[in-house]
């Protein structure tokens, strides 16, 4: 299982960004998605997760950020609004597949709120 990371970019306080994550299996054989980040000096903390039918945010993201996907693309999303320079950090999709839930990384993308 691959996943390829993308979308991430330097961003005014305030602004906007759209994370895609790209999975090389069917959308339909994972059964939970989210997303992580590891900012300068901090350890990797969860930002989001969809699984369950549930989503989840972290306190410090809720009402900013969605996370979604797109299962005809085998896509999934991490729409970042009113980012703020907090949120600078690579961020990584992770997801969990089959009934062994098995883990898989992506390999992370540089988000860069910075005036």
């Amino acid at each position: 299982v691959q996943l390829q990371a993308s979308g991430g970019g330097l961003v005014q306080p305030g602004g906007s960004l759209r994370l895609s994550c790209a999975a090389s299996i069917s959308i339909f054989s994972i059964v939970a998605m989210g997303w992580y980040r590891q900012g300068p000096g901090k350890q990797r903390e969860l930002v989001a997760t969809m699984g369950g039918g549930s989503t989840n945010y972290a306190d410090s993201v809720k009402g900013r950020f969605t996370i979604s996907r797109d299962n005809a693309k085998n896509l999934l999303y991490l729409q970042m609004n009113s980012l703020k320079p907090e949120d600078t950090a690579v961020y990584y999709c992770r997801v969990r597949v089959g009934v062994r839930q098995e883990i898989y990384w992506g390999q992370g993308t540089q988000v860069t709120v910075s005036s």
